[in-house]
C-alpha cells in the first residue's frame, strides 16, 4: 500500500508469501517563516502518526538536503469525520435504530465529503508553502516538491535515518497544519521514503513464470488414503494430504445448500492483473464441476499504467488474482466478480482501488488478501484507510482482510504482532483453518491453521525431528494500536485483548475458514511449462489469501438469504451470532485432548516433476506458534468458521 514512497503490501497467499507516513508540530523548519511555526498562524493541527517510530535518535543521520525530492498526500476531513465514523458504527450495528439504512455514494459525498472551500484552502495552503499540486480528488490532494518546502509546509524538519541497512529521510517530530485547516486536514501520508511492500497472502504460491505441481500420492477426500509402510505419528499413520478441494466439498463444509449468491457482487483487490485470468478461471470451472461464468460475470477494473513492477514482484500477484476469483466463484457461482487491480502493491495504490470501489459501489463485499505487519504501518496511513471503510460501511460495503500466513510473527519479524490492514476495527478478519472433509462431502472437523514439518529419514523408518519447526500459520493475536471496538466486548477474553497491558485492544481474526495448504484448494492457472512454453495447470494452494474469498463468498450466499439486503460491514452482526450453531467452534483438537493430527506430503525437489526426486514431510496440524484454537473466541479463528446454519441465519 503506498506511494512509491511509501510501504508496500504483501498478498497472502502459497507459501505463505507471502498484504504511511510521517511528520510533526512545533519545531520550527529550516527556512520556515514565523507563520508557520506553531504560535504564530493561531496554533498548529497535529496530525498524529506521521513520525514513523524507526525514525529514532539512534538512527539518526543528520538534516536531509532541503533540494531533496517529496512526493506526498494530504487527506482531507471532509464536513463532518466524526459524523462519519459514528453514523459507520449505527448503520452496522444491529442493535442500533439506523442499523441498514445506508447512504449512497452521492450521499456519502454529500453529507460527509470533502466540499470545495476546504479543497480551496488545502490547495492555498500548500502553494504558499511551496509545494506544487499535482493533483485532486474527493479525498485527497498529492503534492510534489522539496524537502525545505515540505518542511514549511509541516512544520518539521525532516532527517535522514538509517533502517534495515538503507537510509531514508523521515520528519524528525510530528507533522502538523496550520489550526485554521483542522477542519479540513485529516492526515498527510509519503514524508518519509522508505519502501514497504504489501503482501499476498497465499502459502505455496508459485510465480507464473515456473509452473508449479504437487507429486502425490493424493487423498481424494480427507483421510481417504494412507500408506502403511510409513512411520506412525500421534499413534496411528497419517493420511496423504488431499489433491486440493474444490466449490462442491467447500460449499457442503461451510453451509450453501441451496444458496448461490445470485444478485451479489464480489470485489476482490490485489496488485497488477493477471492477463489470462478470464481463460484461467472458465477453464477451472469447466473442469472441476463449478458452473460456467455467464457473460459480463466476471469483470476488471484496471489503472492506466504499473509502476514498482521488479519491487513489487507483479508477476506473482497473478496467482493471488487466480485464487481470489477461482475461490469465490467455487463457493458463490452466481455472484458476479468484479476484480479492481492496484497500479502496484503500494499503499497508494492500494487505497486508490479500494477507494474506486467505494466511489462507484461497484460490490457489496471486497476480498482483500494483501497486507503487511502492524509494525510497518502508522498512524496516518491507518487513517486513510479508515476513511475509506467507514464509507463503505456508511454505504453498505462490508471488506474482508486475510490475517497473514506467519501466526504471531515472531519467527518471521523477530516481535510478536499482527497484520495490517486486518487490525482495522472496520474490516473483518479473517483467519484460517485447516479443514476435513470426509467422503460424500462431509464436513468432518477443522483445527486452527498452524503446522510442524518434519522430514521422513533416510531409512523410512521415522520423522526426523518429529514433530518439527514450525512451518507457517493463521496470523492473529492483540493490536498494539488499536482499541477494542464495541463489537468485541463480552466476546473477546480478557487474556486476549489486555494481553499487551491493561486496556483492551483489537483482537485478530473474526471469523475464519480453510488456509492450511495442506487441506487448501484446488487452483487453475496459466503458467510456465517445461520448455519455456505457457501454458495451463492446476495445483493445490492455502494462506489466509484462500480463507478470505471463502468467507466473501460464504458472505455473498448470506446476502442473497438475506433478499439481496447488503450485510454492509459485517463484525456487529457476526459477533452477535457469537455461540450459536451458526459456526464450527473451532478447535486445535477436534477429537479430543491429547489427540493430535497430521498429513503426509510428497512434493517433487524441483516443484516441477521426478526428474530430481521427491521428498515425503509430515505436517502436524493445529500449532500455530504461540496462538491457539480453542473454545469460544480464540486467535487463531476467531469466533469460528461457518456452520451449517451460518447463511440461513441471515434470513428474514
Amino acid at each position: 500500500m503506498r506511494s512509491s514512497r511509501s510501504r508496500s503490501l504483501r498478498a497472502r497467499s502459497g507459501l505463505a508469501w507471502a498484504a504511511a507516513l510521517p511528520l510533526v508540530a512545533g519545531a520550527l523548519a529550516l527556512g520556515a517563516p514565523a507563520a508557520d511555526a506553531a504560535g504564530h498562524d493561531g496554533g498548529r493541527h497535529t496530525l498524529q502518526g506521521t513520525k514513523p517510530g524507526w525514525a529514532t535518535q539512534q538512527a539518526d543521520q543528520g538534516a536531509t538536503a532541503g533540494s531533496a525530492d517529496v512526493n506526498a498526500r494530504v487527506y482531507l476531513a471532509g464536513r463532518d469525520a466524526k459524523g462519519l465514523a459514528d453514523y459507520a458504527k449505527a448503520v452496522s450495528d444491529p442493535h442500533s435504530a439506523a442499523y441498514g439504512k445506508y447512504l449512497s455514494p452521492a450521499q456519502v459525498r454529500s453529507r460527509y465529503g470533502a466540499t470545495q472551500d476546504q479543497i480551496a484552502r488545502v490547495t492555498a495552503w500548500l502553494k504558499k508553502s511551496g509545494l506544487r499540486v499535482t493533483g485532486t480528488t474527493n479525498r485527497y490532494l498529492t503534492v510534489q516538491g522539496d524537502a525545505a518546502a515540505a518542511s514549511r509546509a509541516f512544520a518539521t524538519d525532516l532527517h535522514n535515518y538509517r533502517k534495515s541497512g538503507h537510509t531514508y529521510h523521515a520528519p524528525s517530530t510530528t507533522a502538523s497544519a496550520p489550526a485554521a485547516l483542522s477542519d479540513a486536514v485529516l492526515t498527510v501520508t509519503g514524508l518519509d521514503n522508505a519502501p514497504h511492500y504489501a503482501q499476498h497472502h497465499s502459502t505455496e504460491l508459485p510465480p507464473p513464470s515456473a509452473v508449479f505441481r504437487n507429486a502425490g500420492p493424493f487423498s481424494t477426500s480427507y483421510g481417504s488414503k494412507t500408506d502403511k509402510n510409513l512411520p506412525s505419528a500421534y499413534g496411528s499413520k497419517a493420511p496423504y494430504a488431499i489433491k486440493g478441494y474444490t466449490g462442491k466439498q467447500l460449499r457442503a463444509a461451510y453451509g450453501a445448500k441451496k444458496w448461490t449468491g445470485k444478485g451479489v457482487t464480489v470485489a476482490i483487490t490485489d496488485a497488477y492483473a493477471s492477463p489470462t485470468i478470464a481463460q484461467d478461471a472458465d477453464k477451472y470451472a469447466a473442469r472441476n464441476g463449478d458452473p460456467r461464468y455467464r457473460r459480463g460475470q466476471l469483470s476488471q477494473v484496471l489503472p492506466k499504467d504499473y509502476t514498482n513492477i521488479q519491487e513489487c514482484g507483479a508477476a506473482g500477484w497473478y496467482g493471488e488474482e487466480t485464487l481470489d476469483v477461482e475461490a469465490v466463484h467455487a463457493v458463490a457461482p452466481d455472484a458476479d466478480v468484479v476484480y479492481v487491480g492496484g497500479a502496484s502493491c503500494m499503499d497508494n495504490d492500494l487505497l486508490d482501488s479500494l477507494g474506486k470501489v467505494v466511489d462507484s459501489h461497484l460490490a457489496d463485499i471486497v476480498s482483500n488478501s494483501w497486507g503487511d505487519v502492524e509494525a510497518n504501518e502508522t498512524p496516518d496511513v491507518a487513517a486513510a484507510y479508515d476513511q475509506i471503510f467507514q464509507q463503505g460501511a456508511v454505504q453498505g460495503i462490508g471488506f474482508y482482510f486475510s490475517t497473514g500466513d506467519n501466526g504471531d510473527e515472531l519467527a518471521h519479524t523477530g516481535t510478536k504482532q499482527v497484520d495490517t490492514p486486518a487490525n482495522s476495527a472496520w474490516v473483518t478478519a479473517v483467519g484460517g483453518t485447516a479443514l476435513a472433509v470426509g467422503k460424500h462431502d462431509t464436513y468432518q472437523w477443522e483445527t486452527g491453521w498452524g503446522t510442524q514439518k518434519s522430514v521422513l529419514s533416510k531409512d523410512g523408518n521415522n520423522w526426523t525431528g518429529f514433530p518439527g519447526e514450525f512451518n507457517g500459520g493463521a496470523g492473529g493475536g492483540t493490536s498494539k494500536s488499536v482499541p477494542q471496538p464495541f463489537y468485541q466486548r463480552g466476546v473477546v477474553p480478557d487474556a486476549l485483548s489486555k494481553a499487551g497491558g491493561s486496556a483492551p485492544m483489537r483482537t485478530i481474526p473474526d471469523i475464519a475458514a480453510v488456509a492450511d495448504p495442506n487441506t487448501g484448494f484446488l487452483v487453475g492457472q496459466t503458467q510456465s511449462l517445461p520448455g519455456g512454453k505457457l501454458g495451463y495447470d492446476e495445483y493445490r494452494i492455502g494462506g489466509t489469501s484462500l480463507a478470505a474469498p471463502v468467507i466473501a463468498g460464504v458472505q455473498a450466499l448470506a446476502q442473497q438469504a438475506r433478499h439481496g439486503i447488503a450485510i454492509g460491514f459485517a463484525n456487529p452482526a457476526i459477533y452477535q451470532r457469537y455461540g450459536t450453531a451458526a459456526y464450527h467452534d473451532v478447535t486445535d483438537h477436534p477429537l479430543g485432548a491429547g489427540r493430535d493430527l497430521a498429513v503426509v506430503r510428497v512434493d517433487y525437489v524441483n516443484g516441477v516433476d521426478a526428474s530430481q526426486g521427491t521428498t515425503t514431510t509430515l505436517r502436524s496440524l493445529g500449532k500455530d506458534s504461540s496462538l491457539h484454537a480453542g473454545v469460544g473466541y480464540d486467535d487463531v479463528t476467531g469466533v469460528g468458521s461457518p456452520g451449517d446454519g451460518y447463511v440461513s441465519s441471515y434470513r428474514p
